[in-house]
């Protein structure tokens, strides 16, 4: 599980920091909207992953409701959402906060989890999979009947009118041209269903332990998941931004997949020689977002002469040793999964872990 965490965190950061967006390789980019590149499963990994490890820190507490357990659950919920919270302030803490936006990636994370801990603690184990078809077709009804004429779309969809009116529309996301946050409230729901699924593979593993069953059960319900959200997309688009039911099914089953193949290399195989450079990211997942969040933000905030560090970096650096910019723009983005992977390794080495 960490090193399937480390490589959707390196994965991340060589995604998120290209030398120029652009010049970027397609599987590096985001679908547009409607549709599923590389890139678009690397959120809904991290939710995965948090909920396959939620089995394991929730299991002993036996998966049941305590003030305990309800205080580690909202404490964990706190950090990470005030984590997020602090990234999109930094750099600029003296900034106009009438415009600052309130939700994004780890606020995401911190809710998902959240309430998703709550629920597997208040449901038996036997009927989390009716609860996630419960969310996840209640979501679409919501977005189908509430959307007005076009209800998948941009402009349409029902979870960015809940973010207006909720949150405000300055203080949401405008990348894509006008006020609508990807990370929003409304598609919250969905994203819990994701991390259903990923405490329902926790369980699995648990269930049939270190063995062949494992991978093959993990294969075979992913491939499953993986043709219903294809299918499930022809009527409710696979869309990240909106956080479609089929592209939790979609996205949660290529989970499955990546994680009964790393079950079978490194568990049954015995396979570890390459898995270091992942254990430097996925053991400390937190803090090495973190940092290179910070760190993205600290080389676009400092200037060289009228351009920013990060620009100077690619310009100088990058784009004299690969004429072709797609490369020369790859390369600034390899050389941040390193640096990053260099503050991760020193933790690692020195048996630093953080948890949230």
């Amino acid at each position: 599980l960490d090193i399937f965490r480390g490589m959707t965190i390196a994965f991340m950061i060589l995604v998120n920091t290209p030398g120029t967006w652009s010049h970027v390789f397609a599987p590096l980019r985001h679908a547009s909207w409607h549709g599923c590149t590389p890139t678009d499963l690397v959120f809904p990994s991290f939710l995965f992953i948090a909920g396959v490890a939620m089995y394991y820190s929730l299991k002993k507490y036996n998966f049941e409701f305590s003030g305990q357990s309800l205080y580690r659950i909202l404490k964990r919920v706190v950090l990470i959402f005030a984590a997020g919270l602090f990234l999109n302030i930094f750099p600029y803490f003296d900034r106009d906060y009438s415009t600052l936006r309130i939700v994004g990636v780890l606020q995401r994370i911190a809710l998902a989890y959240g309430f998703g801990a709550i629920i597997v603690l208040l449901v038996r184990k036997n009927y989390i999979w009716i609860t996630t078809a419960v969310i996840l077709l209640g979501y679409w009804a919501l977005m189908y009947f509430f959307g007005g004429a076009d209800p998948y779309s941009l402009e349409g969809n029902l979870a960015r009118r809940v973010d207006i009116a909720v949150l405000g529309e300055n203080h949401l996301y405008k990348g894509f041209g006008l006020p609508f946050d990807p990370e929003g409230l409304l598609h919250t729901l969905p994203a819990i269903g994701t991390v259903l699924l990923g405490f329902m593979t926790g369980n699995l593993i648990v269930t049939f332990g270190k063995t062949w069953k494992t991978v093959g059960y993990l294969a075979l319900i992913g491939a499953g998941l993986i043709v219903a959200g294809y299918f499930w997309g022809k009527v409710f688009p696979i869309n990240k931004p909106i956080w479609t039911s089929s592209y939790v099914l979609y996205a949660g089953g290529i989970g499955m997949v990546l994680l009964s193949l790393l079950f079978a290399v490194i568990d049954m195989w015995n396979m570890k020689g390459w898995t270091g450079f992942f254990n430097a990211f996925g053991v400390n997942p937190m803090l090495t977002y973190i940092f290179a969040g910070m760190w993205t933000k600290t080389m676009i905030a400092v200037k060289i002469g009228d351009i920013s560090l990060y620009n100077w970096i690619f310009t100088h650096i990058c784009s004299p040793v690969f004429t072709e910019q797609k490369l020369a723009s790859l390369m600034f983005a390899i050389m941040q999964v390193l640096f990053v992977w260099i503050f991760g390794y020193i933790l690692y080495r020195r048996k630093i872990i953080v948890r949230f």
